[in-house]
């Protein structure tokens, strides 16, 4: 019985085969039209490796581009596809096998793209104008974060304080009013560099890589005006660093001692050449 015992042990601590890399069990099917006062939840898949769940995925109106960027780790503008990629919502739970490792479960997301969406992708190398982000002259501004990272809270936005700080990882944005267009209020704690990279391409509707050579987590804040109706401008043309008031790349180096500089690079992008609205039934 012990010997027995210790076997059943082993195999379940084994590390999973690449056949292996497959959910025990998914059910995915369109999502409910979203109610007229809304209170759905469209944030990221919760569960799964790393999180306080570990073995059970739910994510409730995903797109078939949220499913893409996950299973190849790529960004929203590394997709290429129909137009529906970006409307039609799904909702997912899945069971991930015990041990898995977020890199399996990425694979198990790209299988089942395949059998359930019959997803036919293929990879082409595009170049793309991007900014590079670089510590300024001065040297970083970032904080090394003092939260552990041994601490697990359960899912959800990122806890705030009182006063609006926050008390658990994440990134948080918050916009007011100004006088001559939006005020933007940006604090990240215990976040690597490439989610404050993934912001900004978000904010400035291009890629921005990563060249800090910065490892780690850290806490930050910065604050930044986009003016109403004006179009992000290149790096290059940010000369209001040093005042108060700045646009984000200005800010980028005054408030956290980093910079952007213009480029071009060659980025793999997908390109999806077959995929079905209508996934297969459970």
């Amino acid at each position: 019985m012990r010997a027995a015992a210790l076997l059943i042990a082993t195999l379940a601590c084994a590390p999973l085969t690449q056949a292996q890399e497959q959910f025990d069990v998914a059910s995915v099917k369109p999502s409910p039209p979203v109610p007229p006062n809304g209170g759905v939840y469209f944030g990221p898949a919760r569960g799964g490796p790393g999180t306080p769940d570990p073995e059970l995925i739910t994510w409730t109106y995903a797109r078939l581009r949220d499913l893409l960027m996950t299973a190849y780790d790529v960004k929203t503008y590394q997709v290429y596809g129909p137009d529906w990629l970006n409307a039609e919502r799904y909702d997912i739970t899945a069971r991930v096998p015990a041990g898995a490792t977020k890199q399996q479960v990425n694979a198990m997301w790209q299988r089942l793209l395949a059998e359930r969406f019959g997803v036919v992708l293929h990879h082409e190398a595009r170049e793309f104008q991007v900014d590079e982000l670089v510590t300024d002259k001065g040297g970083s501004k970032l904080k090394a974060t003092t939260w552990d990272s041994a601490t697990l809270l359960p899912e959800g936005p990122p806890r705030q304080d009182q006063n609006g700080g926050l008390t658990s990882p994440g990134q948080v944005v918050r916009i007011s009013p100004g006088e001559h267009g939006a005020n933007f209020h940006l604090m990240g704690k215990a976040q690597p560099i490439s989610r404050l990279t993934a912001m900004l391409g978000n904010a400035l509707g291009r890629p921005v890589l990563d060249k800090t050579g910065l490892a780690g987590e850290y806490d930050y804040a910065i604050d930044y005006i986009v003016e109403q109706g004006n179009a992000p401008a290149p790096a290059a043309a940010s000369v209001s660093a040093g005042e108060p008031g700045s646009d984000i790349i200005g800010a980028v180096q005054r408030q956290l001692g980093l910079r952007l500089v213009p480029g071009k690079a060659m980025i793999d992008v997908l390109i999806v050449d077959k995929a079905d609205k209508l996934p297969t039934a459970n």
